[in-house]
């Protein structure tokens, strides 16, 4: 017998990736639209209040901001469901918490990439910075976003980052430059830096670059359309459905496991 379609709601619906999952949600028949919300006080366009979607769905994909994010992982803890798929990115050390601790009682995949590319990046850029020595080869990150992206380093070029820092088996925020200028001296052995680019339409280019005496290694991915994060957004809903509560990331979701 066929399984009903999951029932979805979409958070921030008006928005760039909210359109984007609406799309996506619409044509998929192992989903049902159930409900799209905005934030308070937003009406029309088929907008029902976030009280009314939460009653409805099953999982909601949330692409917002990170107060946001908290503020409904924190309300579908209280009320036991639905489960969640985070996008949002830009989360300081309190947000990730509060999202963590809503993860006790509610299964959340919260990724800063949905993309699939993107996530076997990740796992590459660990595995070189576990066979290439620190002291010899430098990490350096380069991330490219539209002008209209508020935060930065982007959530995708930090979860690059930790990756080579995991792979050295270090805590990223000991040997993270996120910015230089002005007569910094040397480069240290160990840092790991970031480089960011805003500017246009461009929609996600990351690359790192392992760089040593009289050599360069470079990983890197583009992305050309949002619609590969709506389909990630989607495995990952799909993923969702009989999980026991807990905090998961797009590796779990594609089996990958730990590197």
């Amino acid at each position: 017998m066929p399984q009903p379609p999951i029932r979805i709601a979409i958070a921030g619906a008006l928005g760039r990736m909210g359109r984007q999952m609406t799309d996506a949600v619409r044509v998929d028949p192992r989903l049902a639209l159930a409900a799209r919300f905005h934030r308070p006080g937003a009406v029309g366009d088929g907008l029902v209040s976030r009280e009314e979607a939460l009653a409805m769905a099953d999982v909601v994909i949330d692409f917002t901001t990170p107060a946001a994010s908290v503020d409904l992982a924190r309300i579908c803890a209280e009320r036991g469901g639905p489960a969640l798929v985070i996008g949002s990115t830009g989360f300081d050390a309190t947000e990730l918490a509060a999202i963590a601790d809503a993860a006790k009682t509610i299964a959340i995949v919260r990724s800063g990439s949905f993309s699939l590319g993107l996530n076997m990046l990740v796992g590459l850029v660990e595995q070189a910075a576990r066979a290439l020595d620190p002291d010899d080869w430098d990490v350096e990150i380069v991330e490219a976003h539209h002008r209209h992206k508020v935060d930065a380093p982007s959530g995708t070029a930090l979860m690059l980052g930790h990756a080579a820092a995991g792979g050295r088996g270090i805590d990223l925020e000991t040997v993270a430059r996120r910015a230089r200028d002005g007569a910094i001296g040397a480069r240290p052995p160990g840092e790991i830096g970031f480089a960011v680019v805003r500017g246009g339409s461009i929609v996600g280019e990351h690359s790192v670059s392992f760089c040593a005496e009289g050599e360069l290694v470079t990983l890197s991915h583009a992305a050309g359309d949002r619609v590969m994060f709506a389909r990630g957004a989607i495995a990952a809903a799909l993923w969702l459905e009989g999980r026991p509560p807990g905090e998961y990331d797009m590796r779990d979701v594609l089996g990958f496991g730990a590197p």
